[in-house]
């Protein structure tokens, strides 16, 4: 609760400041990411106090309420399994102005439900430095809970590379618990050889590990028993994670007597829900995992060619009992109980109807195809309803897209698209212009490769142009559309993707910008799934900005941004500069800012005008 005697908030623009604002640099490398909204100054600061600043109270069911932890910064939380001991966090000083507040100095407290002290489990320092590379971690404990299978038990990992993705060991990772009331030292029990992803708890002699490293794009899963630390984990899983076709899917989980979300077992068997990705198209499926032996056995795998069928949660092992959604391209996603065991066996939960009926008799399609250099690409293709595909009327084409680093070709022509998913509009689709005689290509596969040494930026301009070529020569080959009439959209690293393709290829009529970042020297270290910094790559950088092209671009674009973007290295300072660059140089641009809005867009007022804008922006510049 609001502490009793909340002073109020300082007014930056009636006070003056009482004196300059100071940062300094050590000499130490640290090479953080462009944050947005971070503190600024002294006013800052003591708002920023101000506002995280909390009185903890114990709230009885009958509604009377008493004072259980004085006012401090609270910053999370958190129950024992059994209840009996409340781990706090807190935020501590000094806070920084260059990184956001999960880098703040802080202090994790367990206490009984006394509130008395019973051991300070973690202090993190203020880290301002941090090592080059997405798998690069702070030192000393860190992703610290409860572990869900006993009463008051802690786990947390260590780094053992120093966080430093650079450094060479054996092992990156160490997990290790520690049971209350904390007067014996913590035990190690796992060690992995990449960076720590995560655990599901099962009980005292099972539980699932996951590692993960970003460069390799590599995952593994470890079965390991958490009661004998000299036991190696089994690797039960080994995999590209970026490769759809090869996921195992993911453990079923049930709560215990704990209330607590650990691994369902059932006479030692674990079970594995997947997604069911295939060349062939999408097949969900449930596996069981023996614990004996290690092997899986497929119970179901759902066989619909005409609709889509997720499988939530598997509500009776024994009856065989399964909660699915079950929906089509304009059937509305319903909720039913499958029996596994008894073919066909369907008892509907609820019967929504479809809530978008201007829309249902849309013609949808997913279609395949590739890349000049043999990369299979797919995007689902929209059509005006009642569309002959015979007379073939010729269609301005709307592409809406967003690109995907990877590291093989053979994940990056994996298709994930189901023909099957009902078509659920939200406010920045291009779906709704099917309806005004446009074709509409949605999630158009964009990828970008860079295999072995090679890093994905390295060909990033030549790859784009490949793949919008791709997607509008597979469709003018269908015989729909006419080909001088395409536009393209996206938002944030898509509207980066979209001013290049303007940039660098005659392919487009027009294109649509939302929320994008144009000059890369203004994020230079790192964006998106580069890991380099700029003084690494300054051509790749350079290279790919549009910002350093505008005096190349004269194709109409349609730049929209949020005037209060929120989001790392997309600052609205970005469109703004861009807008200027081509208006100087001769572009026929325009440029809407949005009042208020973050990096997506929630205000019924802006959203309606965006529609607006992009509609008059299109008949204007391609269909017309």
């Amino acid at each position: 609760m609001l502490p009793k005697n909340r002073a109020a908030l300082l007014n930056e623009k009636k006070n003056l400041p009482t004196g300059p604002i100071v940062s300094n640099a050590s000499g130490s490398v640290s090479q953080n990411r462009t944050y947005q909204d971070l503190l600024k100054n002294k006013t800052d600061e003591a708002d920023f106090q101000n506002i995280l600043t909390a009185e903890l109270y114990k709230v009885n069911l009958n509604g009377s309420k008493t004072l259980f932890k004085s006012a401090d910064m609270y910053a999370g939380e958190n129950f024992s399994p059994d209840g009996n001991y409340l781990m706090i966090s807190t935020i501590q000083k000094p806070f920084s102005y260059i990184v956001p507040l999960n880098h703040f100095p802080s202090k994790t407290v367990v206490y009984d439900l006394e509130g008395n002290e019973v051991k300070v489990v973690n202090e993190v320092a203020l880290n301002e430095i941090m090592p080059k590379g997405f798998m690069a971690t702070r030192t000393g404990k860190r992703n610290m809970n409860w572990r869900n299978d006993e009463a008051a038990t802690l786990y947390y990992v260590e780094a053992l590379d120093e966080g430093n993705p650079e450094n060479k060991v054996e092992f990156r990772d160490q997990i290790s618990l520690w049971k209350a009331p904390f007067d014996k030292s913590p035990s190690q029990i796992l060690r992995t050889k990449q960076r720590f992803g995560g655990i599901i708890w099962g009980n005292e002699t099972t539980a699932i590990a996951f590692d993960q490293w970003y460069d390799t794009r590599n995952t593994k899963t470890y079965l390991f028993n958490p009661s004998d630390a000299t036991q190696n984990p089994t690797v039960i899983s080994d995999r590209n994670s970026q490769d759809i076709y090869s996921d195992p899917g993911s453990f079923e989980t049930i709560k215990n007597a704990f209330g607590k979300q650990v691994l369902a077992i059932e006479n030692n068997t674990l079970f594995l829900l997947g997604d069911g990705f295939t060349k062939n198209g999408q097949f969900p499926f449930i596996d069981e995992f023996s614990l004996n032996n290690q092997q899986t056995k497929r119970l179901y795998t759902s066989t619909y060619k005409d609709k889509k069928e997720e499988l939530l949660s598997i509500e009776d092992f024994k009856k065989g009992e399964v909660l699915v959604q079950i929906q089509s391209k304009n059937e509305y996603p319903n909720y039913y109980f499958r029996n596994i065991n008894k073919k066909d066996q369907l008892t509907a939960i609820t019967n929504f109807k479809n809530p978008f009926e201007s829309i249902k008799n849309v013609s949808k399609e997913v279609i395949q195809y590739k890349r000049k250099d043999g990369v299979g690409l797919s995007g689902t293709l929209y059509l005006p309803a009642g569309y002959d595909k015979v007379k073939k009327e010729k269609l301005p084409l709307l592409i809406w897209a967003y690109p995907t680093e990877y590291k093989d070709k053979n994940s990056a022509g994996q298709n994930n698209q189901n023909p099957n998913e009902f078509t659920f509009p939200y406010y920045g689709s291009f779906v709704y212009w099917a309806t005004k005689g446009y074709a509409v290509l949605d999630d158009a596969s964009f990828p970008i490769i860079g295999e072995g040494t090679t890093e994905p930026n390295d060909n990033f301009i030549t790859q784009l142009v490949d793949n919008a070529d791709a997607a509008i020569n597979a469709i003018d080959a269908l015989g729909y559309i006419n080909r001088n009439k395409v536009a393209v959209g996206g938002h944030s690293y898509g509207a980066f993707m979209v001013a290049n393709l303007l940039t660098h290829s005659n392919l487009f009529a027009c294109g649509i910008a939302r929320s994008g970042a144009y000059n890369r020297t203004l994020t230079p270290f790192g964006f998106q799934s580069e890991q380099r910094n700029y003084w690494e790559a300054p051509d790749v950088y350079n290279t790919m900005s549009p910002f350093m092209n505008a005096n190349k671009m004269k194709t109409p674009l349609l730049l929209v941004h949020g005037e209060a973007d929120n989001n790392p290295g997309t600052f609205t300072l970005q469109t703004e500069r861009y807008f200027q660059a081509l208006k100087g140089s001769g572009a026929p641009v325009r440029m809407v800012i949005l009042p208020k809005e973050a990096h997506g867009y929630a205000a019924k007022e802006n959203i309606l005008h965006l529609l607006w804008e992009q509609d008059q922006f299109l008949e204007k510049y391609l269909k017309n």
